[in-house]
C-alpha cells in the first residue's frame, strides 16, 4: 500500500481544515484505489464509518469521596516562546544510513561550522529531523570528510570516507508555531498536524541536551557513573536512570514528567567473565572444553547465547599495545568457532614488506607481544572489518578479517543488554527496581539533577522553562465496597486486604469432586523431592481446607499416582488412572512441581488444556511441603475457580449488582514474544459470565506477528461462542443491552483503529446473532487500561499508607489528565512493595451515557472481585484475566516443543523486525468434552 497517513489513523479532527491527504487517488500495490477498497470494508461491515473518528470529551468530573492533596511526578511548565521556529528533513547519505554514522556526521566540526548560528540554535532527533530558529533560505549541502574529523590517515590505494549531509525545509510543513498549542488548549482549534508539530518540536527540545552527555533510550537517560547500578547476572547490569516526557494537560497547561526508569546493559568486564557468567561455569577451564562437540565443531546448545556478544563495542588490552590502540573501540560482527591455536593467519612482515609465513593466533602474540594466552581454547572474536594487502602492482597477497583472542577483548561501558531476562535476572531486577515511595522520590530528585535543566542552553536558548517543583493535584478517596461471602459480609476498609480465615467462598464447585488426582513431576536435576509422606500430609490438608472453605468433597482419598520425569507422559498416566478408577473422566489433576521451571508448567498445560480437556492445577513441592493455611487458601482460591465456583463477590444494593440491565463485560489483550524471539502475537478476549461480573471466559488465539490489532476472524471465532453461551446461562436467551469493552496494550495512536476495526467487529457480531430482534442495538462502552506509564501519585497527610503510598482508592482526574478527553488516574489496589503504579483508563466511547461517579464505582469496586486474590488488584479484572489467557495461549502454540526451544533460543542478534514469511499458525483448539474452555481455566 502507497504510504499515504490516514488522518483518522492517528486521532485527528476531521474537521480541521489543516489535514490533507498529500497524494491524490492513493492506489493499492496493484492499481486498486484505496477508496474502492475502503468500501468494500465499508460495505462488508458498516459500523466501520459509523463509528466516530473522534476520541469522547470528558462530560463531567467526579464528585463522589474524600478530597485529599497529592503530589504527582510532573512539572508545570512555565514559559513557552511565542516565536517561529522552523524544521528541516535531514538526509545523511544514501538516507539509509546507519544511526551511528548518522550522529557522528551532525556531529562534525565541518557541520558545526558551516551551519548558520550556533550549535544551541539546532535539535536534531538522530535520524532524519532538524529544527532551529534559523530560518534556512535554501537548500543546504555539505561533504564532510570522516578521515579529517576521526584524525585518520588514508591508507594508500583507498579513496577518502566522506559523507554527504543535505538538509531542506521539511516536507510536512517547515513553520512550527508554539501558538498553536495554546490555541488547542483553549479550544480554538482542533488537534491536527500543526499541534502535533508544536508538541513533537518541544518533545525534542528538552531530550537535546541530555541526550549529548547521557545514553539514551527513547525518553530515558542512564549515565554509567551518575546512575545507580546492580548486577544481576549473566553478565548483565541493571542500571536506573531517568525518564521525563512532555505532555498537555488537563488545565490548560503543559506538563514535563519526570519518573526513575530502569534497563540493563553488559556489565563492564573481559568476555570470559561475561561467557563464564552467561553459561554459569565457576571456571574458564569448563568453557574451553565444553563450548563445542569436538566430533562435529559445531557450538553447543548452552553456548549460543555466546552469540549475544554481536554488535557490541569492546577494547583490546595486552602487554606491548600503545595505550591508543587500547583505548580504540572495537564492534564485534561475529564469534569465530575456532580456537587461537585453530585459526592461521600470514602476517604482514613490516622490515621486510612482505607476507611472513602462516602462524596461529596463539604463536602470533606470543612470538610478536611476547603474551602467553591463558585460555587459548575459547573462540575468537571477529570485527568483521577486512583488511587487504596488496604488492607494487595491485595484486591481492591476503585478505582477511581482523580477529582477537577472546581472553583479551573487554566489553565497553553503556553496552545496552536488549534480550530477554532469565527467571534468575528477572527477580533480580525486579528487586533493584522496586523502591518506596521516598526512595523514587530521591532518585526522581537525582534524575533531575542529571537532567539539570538550569544548564541546558537548548532550553535556555529557545525560552523555554520548566519549575522543578513537582505539581500537587486534587484528588479522591473512593469509598471501599463490602464484600459479599457465603454467611458473612466483610468490610476491607482502606486496608486493600482481606483474610480468609473462617470465610466460605460465596459459592463452591458446581459439582461434588469425585474424579481427582495427584502426581509428583520427577526433577531432572539433583533437587530434592518431595516425600511421599508429605505429599499424603499436603492432600489432607489441602481437602481440609477446602471443606472449610465450603468446597464440595465428595471423594476425600483422590488417587496419588507415582511420578515421571516425562511431563507428557506424567499427564496421560494421571489422567487415565483417575479415570478408570472412578469411571467418568477426571474432574481435576493437580501437579506436585519440584521447583518454576517455565517449560514443564507450559507443558501440563498444553496437555491437559489441549490433549486431555481437563482442569489442572499446579503446586511448588516446597510450598506444598511446608503446607501453610495461607498457601493453601490461596490455592484453593484458583481451585474452586476452575471447577465453577466463585470467591466473592461486591455486596450491592439490586440484584444485578451494578447493572440495571442484561450487561456483559469484555477485556482484550494482545501479548507478543519478547524482541529476540520469533513468535507469534497471541490474542485474548474474555466475556463476563455471571450477571455481577465475577466469573469470565476466555477464548484465544495467535494473531499474526506482532500485530496489536485483533483481527475480524479471531473476534469472530473467540466471541461467537462466548456470545451463545452467555446468553444461555446468563440472561435466558437474551443478548446482553450494554457492554463494557475494557481493551489493554494499545498506543494512544491506535484509539480510533480499537473502535474502527474491534468495536466495529464486535457490533456486526452481536447484528448477526440478534437478528431476531429489529430493534437490537447494543450500546457500547470503551475504555483503554494502561498500565505502561510514568505517572505516580505521592499523598500529602491522609489518603496515603505508613509507606507513602496512596491508598485503594485514590483517583485523579486533574493536572496530568487529558485536556480535553475522558481519562483519570485509578490507584484501586494496595502496594506491598515498591511505589504504586495507578492504571490509566481512557473513555473512547460511551453510547449507554454512564454517569461519571457510576463509571468509577464500577471500575473501582470490581477490583475486588478478582477470583484468585485477597487484595483489590491494580487493573479491571476483565483486562487482567485476558492478559493471563493470552500467555497462557503460549502453551497452545501447534509446534513440537524441541522446535519451540530452537526457536526461542535461535541467534539472538538477529532483529525480528523482519516478519517471518509463513502466517502464523492457528492454536491448538481446546479439547472441550466438558466445557473448560468456558471455564476459568487461564487463572
Amino acid at each position: 500500500m502507497s504510504n499515504v497517513k490516514d488522518p483518522f489513523d492517528a486521532g485527528f479532527d476531521p474537521s480541521a481544515e489543516s489535514i490533507t491527504i498529500p497524494i491524490e487517488n492513493p492506489t493499492l500495490i496493484d492499481g486498486t484505489p484505496i477508496q474502492a477498497v475502503r468500501q468494500v470494508i465499508t460495505d462488508l461491515n458498516p459500523y466501520r464509518e459509523q463509528m466516530p473518528r473522534v476520541l469522547m470529551r470528558r462530560p463531567g468530573y467526579g464528585k463522589v469521596g474524600d478530597k485529599l492533596r497529592v503530589r504527582l511526578n510532573s512539572h508545570y511548565i512555565e514559559g513557552t516562546p511565542d516565536k517561529i521556529f522552523y524544521q528541516y528533513d535531514v538526509q545523511v547519505g544514501n538516507g539509509a544510513e546507519k544511526r551511528g554514522l548518522i550522529r557522528t556526521a551532525w556531529e562534525s566540526n565541518a557541520l558545526n561550522n558551516a551551519l548558520p548560528g550556533t550549535r544551541d540554535n539546532w535539535i536534531f532527533d538522530g535520524n532524519k529531523l532538524a529544527w532551529s530558529s534559523h530560518n534556512l533560505q535554501r537548500e543546504f549541502r555539505l561533504e564532510v570528510d570522516l578521515d579529517a574529523e576521526r584524525g585518520r590517515q588514508i591508507p594508500e590505494g583507498r579513496a577518502r570516507d566522506t559523507v554527504r549531509i543535505v538538509i531542506r525545509a521539511a516536507s510536512t510543513g517547515a513553520k512550527i508555531d508554539l501558538n498553536n498549542i495554546h490555541e488547542y488548549l483553549n479550544g480554538r482549534v482542533s488537534m491536527g498536524p500543526p499541534v502535533f508539530d508544536a508538541i513533537n518540536f518541544l518533545d525534542h527540545l528538552i531530550r537535546e541536551y541530555p541526550s549529548r552527555s547521557l545514553v539514551g533510550i527513547k525518553r530515558s537517560y542512564f549515565h554509567p557513573k551518575l546512575g545507580d547500578s546492580n548486577m544481576i547476572g549473566g553478565g548483565v547490569d541493571a542500571m536506573r536512570g531517568v525518564y521525563q516526557s512532555i505532555r498537555m494537560a488537563e488545565g490548560k497547561r503543559l506538563v514535563v514528567n519526570i519518573d526513575v526508569s530502569h534497563t540493563t546493559f553488559w556489565h563492564v568486564a573481559s568476555f570470559p567473565m561475561i561467557i563464564n557468567q552467561l553459561t554459569g561455569h565457576q571456571n574458564l577451564d569448563t568453557v574451553q572444553t565444553s563450548w563445542r562437540d569436538l566430533k562435529t565443531g559445531k557450538t553447543n546448545f548452552k553456548y549460543e547465547g555466546m552469540k549475544r556478544l554481536r554488535a557490541n563495542n569492546f577494547t583490546v588490552a595486552h602487554k606491548g599495545r600503545s595505550k591508543d590502540e587500547t583505548d580504540k573501540k572495537h564492534r564485534v560482527a561475529s564469534i569465530i568457532p575456532k580456537t587461537t591455536y585453530e585459526y592461521k593467519f600470514q602476517p604482514w612482515d613490516k622490515e621486510k614488506n612482505c607476507l611472513a609465513p602462516e602462524i596461529s593466533i596463539f604463536d602470533y602474540y606470543h612470538k610478536t607481544y611476547d603474551v602467553y594466552l591463558n585460555f587459548p581454547h575459547l573462540p575468537l572474536v571477529s570485527t568483521g572489518r577486512i583488511i587487504t594487502k596488496k604488492d607494487s602492482k595491485g595484486n591481492i597477497l591476503s585478505k582477511g578479517p581482523i580477529v582477537f583472542p577472546m581472553e583479551l577483548c573487554t566489553m565497553c561501558e553503556s553496552q545496552r543488554y536488549p534480550y530477554k531476562l532469565n527467571e534468575h535476572q528477572t527477580q533480580s531486577m525486579i528487586k533493584f527496581a522496586v523502591k518506596k515511595p521516598q526512595d523514587r522520590l530521591q532518585g526522581i530528585n537525582k534524575g533531575l539533577d542529571m537532567l539539570s535543566w538550569a544548564k541546558d542552553p537548548y532550553l535556555k536558548h529557545y525560552g523555554l522553562k520548566i519549575d522543578r517543583n513537582q505539581i500537587q493535584t486534587n484528588a479522591r478517596l473512593l469509598p471501599p465496597p463490602k464484600l459479599q461471602f457465603a454467611g458473612s459480609i466483610v468490610e476491607p476498609g482502606t486496608r486493600g486486604s482481606w483474610d480468609l480465615r473462617g470465610k466460605k467462598f460465596l459459592s463452591p464447585n458446581v459439582a461434588p469432586l469425585i474424579s481427582w488426582g495427584v502426581t509428583v513431576i520427577q526433577s531432572t536435576s539433583y533437587q530434592k523431592p518431595i516425600q511421599t509422606p508429605q505429599v499424603h500430609a499436603f492432600v489432607k490438608a489441602f481437602i481440609q481446607a477446602y471443606k472449610a472453605h465450603g468446597g464440595m468433597v465428595q471423594n476425600e482419598e483422590p488417587l496419588i499416582h507415582p511420578g515421571h520425569a516425562d511431563v507428557p507422559k506424567a499427564v496421560e498416566l494421571l489422567f487415565y488412572a483417575v479415570g478408570n478408577k472412578h469411571q467418568i473422566r477426571p474432574q481435576m489433576l493437580l501437579f506436585i512441581l519440584p521447583n518454576k521451571n517455565a517449560d514443564v508448567y507450559l507443558r501440563i498445560k498444553k496437555s491437559c488444556d489441549c490433549r486431555w480437556g481437563v482442569q489442572s492445577q499446579c503446586v511448588q513441592g516446597a510450598n506444598a511441603a511446608k503446607c501453610s493455611p495461607q498457601y493453601l487458601s490461596n490455592v484453593l482460591m484458583k481451585f474452586n475457580a476452575k471447577l465453577g465456583g466463585t470467591t466473592n463477590r461486591v455486596l450491592t444494593k439490586g440484584p444485578g449488582g451494578h447493572f440495571s440491565r442484561p450487561t456483559m463485560i469484555i477485556g482484550a489483550d494482545v501479548s507478543h514474544a519478547a524482541p529476540t524471539i520469533h513468535a507469534p502475537s497471541y490474542a485474548a478476549m474474555t466475556v463476563s459470565m455471571d450477571r455481577h461480573a465475577v466469573r469470565y471466559a476466555a477464548g484465544v488465539q495467535s494473531n499474526g506477528f506482532r500485530v496489536e490489532m485483533i483481527s475480524t476472524r479471531n473476534l469472530r471465532d473467540m466471541l461467537t461462542p462466548l456470545f451463545r453461551h452467555w446468553a444461555s446461562n446468563v440472561s435466558g436467551g437474551r443478548l446482553p443491552d450494554h457492554i463494557y469493552y475494557f481493551r489493554d496494550g494499545v498506543s494512544e495512536g491506535q484509539f480510533v483503529n480499537v473502535l474502527r476495526n474491534e468495536v466495529a467487529d464486535i457490533k456486526e457480531i452481536l447484528k448477526e446473532m440478534g437478528e431476531t430482534r429489529k430493534d437490537y442495538d447494543p450500546k457500547f462502552t470503551v475504555v483503554v487500561a494502561e498500565k505502561r506509564h510514568h505517572i505516580r501519585f505521592f499523598p500529602q497527610g491522609k489518603g496515603g499508607d505508613n509507606n507513602g503510598n496512596p491508598l485503594p482508592g485514590v483517583v485523579v482526574d486533574h493536572d496530568v489528565t487529558h485536556p480535553f478527553e475522558n481519562d483519570i488516574y485509578l490507584c484501586s489496589h494496595r502496594a506491598i512493595q515498591g511505589t504504586a503504579r495507578p492504571t490509566h483508563y481512557t473513555m473512547l466511547m460511551d453510547e449507554a451515557n454512564v454517569p461519571v461517579d457510576e463509571f468509577q464505582k464500577i471500575l473501582y469496586e470490581q477490583c475486588y472481585q478478582y477470583i484468585r486474590s485477597t487484595t483489590p488488584v491494580s487493573l479491571h479484572p476483565a483486562v487482567y484475566y485476558a492478559h493471563l489467557a493470552s500467555n497462557r495461549a503460549r502453551s497452545h502454540e501447534n509446534i513440537s516443543e524441541s522446535e519451540r526451544q530452537l526457536r526461542d533460543h535461535a541467534d539472538p542478534s538477529k532483529s525480528t523486525s523482519e516478519r517471518p514469511k509463513e502466517d502464523a499458525k492457528p492454536l491448538i483448539p481446546m479439547d472441550d468434552v466438558d466445557k473448560i474452555s468456558y471455564g476459568m481455566w487461564f487463572v
